[in-house]
């Protein structure tokens, strides 16, 4: 991962964060609550910024800038239904359980939560060109274990998520420079306005289905625990009982009595 997050600094890849920054923005600007989550890539500039979800968590698995959680994405140190809204960024490809990251997501996310799922796009320019480079014995991409879309959504329906959009982008690679470079940029831009499935990147938007369960806490967690971020109401204060007045009970006289 830390070749992928140099490439994201320089080049085609800093373009590729910036046009992904632009493809989330409406997603993260509807999506409200109390506690956003990104795992996946780490770099000063999160994806998660451009929400306006007040506690923004960047979860990597060593530190950085900007990281406010180290972690696995595999075991997240967070309470279950916790997570409003959950943005992975490649962080399924590059997984040695990419299942059992899907299922810390749902587990994490609060009912009706929404989760933005970033990944390379196999059958696409880019994914024929990582490929190569695998095969080629390239360090970063042999390491790479591309989930296509048609199988994300496969996934994520079993684990009780509801897929309602996805987009691409990167369709075209920047390449060269001046006007050559231009022309494909604008072809680039018209072929993700069109939401061709030909794009390098998708963008899977997806809300977790299943009712909120309360699940009793694993004891998984040997190096620390679990993390609450469900902000508790205060507790309604109970009335006190009204306690019936006594009434004065007056003696009767003696005359009353005699009569």
């Amino acid at each position: 991962m830390t070749e992928l997050e140099s490439w994201f600094t320089r080049g085609n890849g800093d373009y590729l964060l910036e046009e992904t920054r632009r493809a989330l923005k409406d997603s993260l600007s509807t999506s409200f609550g109390y506690h956003i989550l990104q795992l996946g890539i780490r770099n000063g500039r999160p994806l998660c910024l451009e929400s306006p979800i007040n506690h923004r968590i960047h979860c990597a698995d060593r530190s950085g800038e900007r990281i406010g959680l180290i972690a696995q994405p595999e075991e997240l140190p967070l309470d279950s239904d916790s997570i409003d809204t959950v943005v992975a960024h490649h962080c399924l490809e590059f997984a040695i359980n990419p299942h059992q990251v899907l299922r810390e997501i749902q587990r994490v996310l609060t009912p009706h939560g929404r989760l933005l799922v970033v990944g390379f796009n196999p059958y696409s320019l880019l994914g024929c060109q990582t490929r190569l480079r695998a095969m080629m014995g390239h360090s970063l991409w042999s390491q790479h274990r591309p989930v296509s879309e048609h199988r994300l959504r496969d996934w994520l329906h079993l684990l009780g998520f509801e897929v309602f959009a996805s987009s691409r982008l990167y369709g075209l690679p920047p390449v060269g420079g001046g006007r050559v470079r231009q022309w494909i940029s604008r072809g680039d831009a018209w072929m993700a306005l069109h939401n061709l499935p030909v794009g390098g990147v998708y963008i899977l938007h997806a809300t977790k289905q299943v009712a909120g369960l309360h699940r009793p806490h694993r004891a998984l967690r040997r190096r620390g625990t679990l993390i609450g971020l469900v902000p508790k109401p205060a507790p309604t204060p109970t009335p006190t009982p009204s306690v019936p007045s006594r009434k004065s009970y007056k003696l009767p006289n003696k005359k009353d009595v005699a009569s």
